[in-house]
């Protein structure tokens, strides 16, 4: 391969990484998610659109950046847009119905349809929940409730990650991680969004230019009414009896879910946390990007 500069190696590790998931990125996007090199955007659509070296390996079709000869992926990044605008709405008020349940904190939208590359209208909407202290798995157990409602309508929720404000840090740091929690959408929780990506700051050599979120929609924490009701329930759930009920849904969870563990689970299990990532889909996206790189004759970004 030709030598790229910083900027044009990072362009290029940006598409090949968003390939895998057959995402065609805007120009926004791409500047937002940008793998390893700070760049501001005037700097970066010049390197877009002006340099030689760079146009052997990438294009540019109506609004979107992709390696060239993937054309293919476009018609489906269309269709995907498409079918995560028609879930957006779903998702803005199924994420405000669960902030206000007692003990939330914060909700996040994660997942393909953060990217707004949800595969169709019926695709699942994947939550982050920040529970209070001590409060995780009951909180989980609520939340379960509001899924089963929201089948009886037709929507899969997955609030597949649970975790409780004083557990914001991850200890995965790889680009996987990285970039899940760049591309999340605060959904209610403003404040405690912006804690939990100071308190992974580490993020930013990976994705410099992600400093906050790309997509907004709009604050759906709980006000008034909602708020007084939600503080009713949490006193009402406080004390002997709520410490009763986390403890039983704790170790009931932990006996079922012990026999989907495996050696490459990425599932995290404990009093702070419920991540049921049992296929460890991080480890196959890595390997899916590495072997990418590869292809490309690229490294790793030195971070």
């Amino acid at each position: 391969m030709e030598s790229l500069t910083p900027l044009e190696s990072a362009i290029l590790r940006t598409l090949l990484y968003a390939d895998i998931f057959n995402c065609p990125l805007t120009e926004a996007e791409l500047h937002h998610f940008l793998i390893g090199c700070a760049a501001d955007l005037p700097t970066l659509r010049a390197a877009l659109y002006g340099s030689a070296r760079l146009a052997r390996y990438i294009e540019h079709c109506d609004e979107f950046w992709l390696l060239r000869g993937r054309g293919a992926a476009l018609p489906a990044r269309l269709s995907r847009r498409a079918a995560s605008q028609a879930l957006l709405p779903r998702a803005r008020f199924y994420g405000k119905l669960l902030a206000h349940l007692p003990f939330v904190r914060m909700v996040a939208l994660t997942g393909a349809l953060a990217m707004h590359n949800a595969r169709h209208a019926h695709d699942d909407i994947d939550f982050l929940i920040v529970t209070a202290p001590n409060r995780v798995w009951l909180t989980r157990l609520l939340a379960v409730l509001v899924v089963r409602l929201a089948q009886l309508r037709g929507v899969q929720l997955c609030p597949n990650y649970v975790l409780s404000e004083t557990a914001l840090s991850q200890t995965q740091q790889d680009i996987y991680m990285a970039h899940e929690l760049a591309q999340m959408i605060p959904l209610a929780g403003e404040a405690l969004y912006r804690a939990m990506r100071l308190q992974n700051s580490w993020t930013r050599a990976f994705l410099p230019n992600a400093q906050g979120a790309l997509y907004q929609l709009g604050e759906g924490a709980p006000r008034g009414l909602g708020r007084a009701l939600q503080r009713l329930a949490e006193r009402l759930l406080s004390g002997k009896l709520g410490d009763w009920l986390e403890r039983f849904e704790y170790r009931r969870k932990v006996r079922k879910f012990a026999a989907l563990h495996t050696p490459h689970s990425a599932a995290q299990l404990d009093s702070e946390r419920v991540k049921g990532h049992f296929d460890d889909h991080g480890a196959q996206i890595r390997a899916a990007y590495a072997r990418n790189l590869r292809a490309y004759a690229l490294a790793e970004p030195d971070l």
